[in-house]
């Protein structure tokens, strides 16, 4: 579906003042291009002795100590809203790079000296529609995104979860699953992607949360990666159901869920998503404003995805569209009657 590389778009200077509002900027170290310094790589074997895609990588003495005190200081803003007087017992372990994907991530791991618990987030370079992406999922989701940025570096807390690859390859055929559970949640996943046209959401884009309940389990979908908010033009792209990777869960949905219980599930995400959206109208109608004004993907991908979901909605209004961001706003307002 994906054939080339996504174009990294800068955040623009009415975007940079909508974050600055909403307590999305913070004079942070600019520690990007300094992590890309490092001198030293080796491959990054997960717990299990699996060799991943991503390299630890090391750096001089001297770079090593100032980038590690910058790089906890960044972590004590992001999780304790930076009083560093009740975090010297926190130091950075390890920093993974991936060169994978458009954003090149750095993965600090920050470990607490007392008990030896660790935490993680991420240092990638900035990209505004990672930010839309991030921004929307905040404002739409169920769950809050917890993310800053200045000037090239973007800041973001760890997602945990099941990565979707391993859920589908370790869980899907778990006897124990509550297969209903899962299809259903799925299909609310797949919702919530459309609607704000998130793109991309393969299995490895996303992960899912196992929640022990006091007699089910529940299953919660969270997309992890945001680089495809609104930028490619095939309308299959925003559809999780289209991957390749994800027939598996498909087929899970087709399998326990009739046509009627899908629909029932989609008007209700939809209206849950639109329940979220009010309280925040004023924030999302002002992201959506400036968001229409910026230039986000390449004017054929606009061109494309504006007659697709024109077909697909029978609304000419989307054919006139002449930016991603007026597809974006024209799309959630569509789809949740806002």
């Amino acid at each position: 579906m994906i054939t080339k590389k996504k174009e990294n778009y800068p955040v623009s200077a009415r975007f940079g003042q909508y974050l600055y509002r909403y307590g999305r900027y913070s004079e942070i170290p600019l520690v990007y291009d300094d992590l890309l310094r490092f001198t030293e790589s080796m491959p990054y074997e997960n717990p299990a002795g699996e060799e991943t895609l991503w390299l630890t990588v090391m750096y001089p003495g001297e770079v090593r100590a100032d980038l590690h005190k910058r790089l906890a200081r960044i972590y004590v803003e992001l999780k304790i809203g930076g009083d560093m007087s009740v975090a010297e017992h926190l130091i950075v372990e390890r920093i993974d790079f991936g060169s994978f994907g458009n954003s090149h991530p750095f993965r600090i791991r920050v470990t607490n000296q007392f008990n030896g618990n660790s935490d993680y987030y991420y240092v990638k370079r900035s990209d505004a529609s990672r930010i839309y992406g991030l921004e929307l999922t905040h404002l739409l989701s169920p769950n809050r995104i917890n993310y800053f940025g200045r000037g090239n570096t973007l800041i973001e807390a760890h997602i945990a979860g099941v990565p979707g690859d391993v859920f589908i390859r370790d869980h899907l055929s778990d006897p124990r699953l509550n297969a209903v559970r899962v299809a259903k949640e799925f299909v609310k996943f797949g919702v919530r992607s459309f609607v704000r046209l998130l793109g991309d959401m393969r299995s490895v884009n996303y992960v899912v949360n196992i929640i022990p309940d006091f007699e089910e389990t529940q299953y919660r979908v969270r997309p992890i990666d945001f680089d495809q908010q609104c930028y490619e033009g095939k309308l299959k792209v925003y559809r999780a159901q289209f991957f390749e990777d994800n027939r598996p869960v498909d087929q899970l949905v087709r399998t326990h869920l009739n046509t009627p219980t899908i629909l029932q599930y989609q008007k209700e995400e939809r209206a849950r998503m639109g329940r979220r959206a009010w309280p925040e109208i004023n924030r999302l109608r002002g992201l959506l404003g400036v968001m229409k004004r910026d230039t986000l993907a390449p004017e054929e991908h606009v061109r494309s995805l504006a007659l697709s979901l024109s077909e697909y909605h029978r609304m000419p209004a989307f054919a006139e569209c002449r930016t991603m961001g007026e597809i974006t706003s024209l799309q959630i307002r569509t789809m949740l009657d806002l």
